[in-house]
């Protein structure tokens, strides 16, 4: 089985999914967050995958933000449509000085790989916690 994480965005969302011994993260590609529902029905019939994480931005001082509530309410979303999935928020804090390094991205291709790799990032961030139980 595989994990697949998100990095929920208003524009666009980055998708990144694990190798099979989900020891790797791997940046799969960036979709508009219109297609989000299609793409992850075709990723879901290509691949076995059991877990999806999205990334839950709160803020430094652990309190939700305006974005950190769309993307609780997305995941209510995502659950109802896809209820043999496990989902899981994932504090992208962690992630955060990484994301940074993103930003500085000029480029609009590069930009919208920006979103798959900040996902790969998150998905890191969460197979690491898993093995060290954190």
């Amino acid at each position: 089985m595989r994990t697949l994480a998100l990095d929920l965005g208003d524009k666009h969302i980055g998708i990144a999914i694990s190798d099979d011994l989900e020891l790797f993260a791997n940046p799969y590609k960036t979709v508009d967050a219109s297609k989000l529902e299609e793409e992850l029905k075709k990723i879901f019939g290509d691949e076995e995958i059991e877990t999806v994480v999205i990334g839950y931005p709160k803020t430094m001082r652990n309190t939700k933000s305006e974005q950190t509530l769309k993307v609780e309410n997305s995941k209510i979303e995502l659950e109802t449509k896809f209820p043999n999935k496990k989902w899981i928020l994932w504090d992208e804090r962690l992630t955060s000085k990484s994301a940074q390094n993103l930003k500085k991205i000029q480029n609009r291709e590069d930009k919208l790989k920006s979103h798959a790799i900040a996902a790969a990032i998150i998905l890191s961030s969460y197979l690491e916690g898993k093995r060290f139980n954190y």
